[in-house]
């Protein structure tokens, strides 16, 4: 039960406060990688994995010392830890404070404005597209990032605690910045890139799943299995075929990256997307953060249960 209550302080804590806007602990550790990538980079596989650990390892080590000597300082403030440590590494708030901006400037007719918002959610050149592209990037981002920036640290946080948390999110940032097929980091960046696809498995099939459940299930689970395989990601694959499914919007196709049209997997069925398309995935990620809190407190109440009985 604590477990639960500790996911819903932070998630409301989230909502209240958003990410912090000075001394972010991400920031600092984006700072730290950036460090050592400069002291530890070679064009070797190795190389990357002992980077890989320098900039995780210790503070996954040091979470979990500082949460056991809370527990036993007071079993309190190990629960207050385990809160704020969530509700740093979730961006709920976050991302709907990028894509509704987006959102707002398609309905409003304001091209110009709706990509630079959206430039700042993705990579890809968003100067040259049009409002169903921006609309289609948009969307893209929120589901995929409902898995990245949601439900991945929710799900290890459940198993492992404040320090799984810890892992999950500084993983998947390493692979934000060294996961990359270029020449720089097509073998440094290897196990940065390896390291979160395991770790996102088991999340990626759950967000998946929760997409089914809470949009157009029939559409969303045919599109999961008939799409998902074909994408390069074995995670954003699911995540988004069966997100672009229950939304019953057009996803995928041509995006431009560094000048380059990159011919993409189609993902959904249905219309092209819109500004409310935006809105609709926001809250099909909303709904499933509640479908997550209420599975894990009522699975919680069983344990305890049995242990009263």
């Amino acid at each position: 039960m604590t477990t639960a209550l500790a996911m819903v302080l932070a998630v409301w804590l989230d909502a209240w406060l958003g990410e912090p806007r000075r001394w972010h602990p991400l920031v600092l550790f984006g700072r730290l990688s950036v460090f050592i990538e400069s002291r530890c980079h070679a064009d070797r596989r190795g190389a990357g994995v002992l980077a890989w650990g320098l900039a995780v390892l210790p503070a996954v080590a040091l979470a979990w010392l500082l949460r056991a000597w809370l527990w036993h300082a007071a079993p309190w403030l190990s629960f207050a830890f385990d809160v704020v440590v969530l509700y740093l590494v979730i961006g709920l708030r976050s991302l709907a404070d990028h894509a509704r901006p987006v959102a707002r400037a398609l309905t409003e007719g304001d091209l110009a404005a709706a990509r630079t918002a959206v430039g700042r959610m993705v990579s890809r050149d968003t100067a040259v597209l049009d409002d169903a592209q921006v609309a289609a990037a948009a969307t893209e981002s929120v589901l995929e990032n409902g898995n990245d920036a949601v439900f991945g640290a929710l799900f290890w946080f459940a198993l492992l605690g404040a320090p799984g948390a810890v892992l999950y999110r500084l993983a998947n940032t390493l692979d934000a910045m060294w996961g990359y097929r270029t020449e720089r980091y097509e073998r440094f960046g290897w196990a940065a890139a390896r390291i979160d696809d395991v770790l996102n498995f088991v999340p990626a099939r759950l967000t998946a799943l929760s997409y089914v459940l809470l949009g157009d299930a029939a559409r969303a689970w045919r599109c999961w299995h008939a799409q998902a395989p074909q994408w390069d990601s074995p995670n954003a694959g699911p995540v988004m075929a069966a997100g672009a499914g229950a939304l019953g919007v057009c996803l995928g196709g041509a995006a431009p990256y560094h000048g380059v049209w990159e011919l993409r997997p189609a993902l959904g069925e249905g219309r092209p997307p819109d500004a409310q398309a935006i809105v609709r995935a926001l809250r099909l990620v909303r709904r499933g953060v509640v479908l997550w809190l209420a599975v894990i407190a009522l699975f919680g109440f069983v344990r305890w249960s049995t242990g009263h009985a």
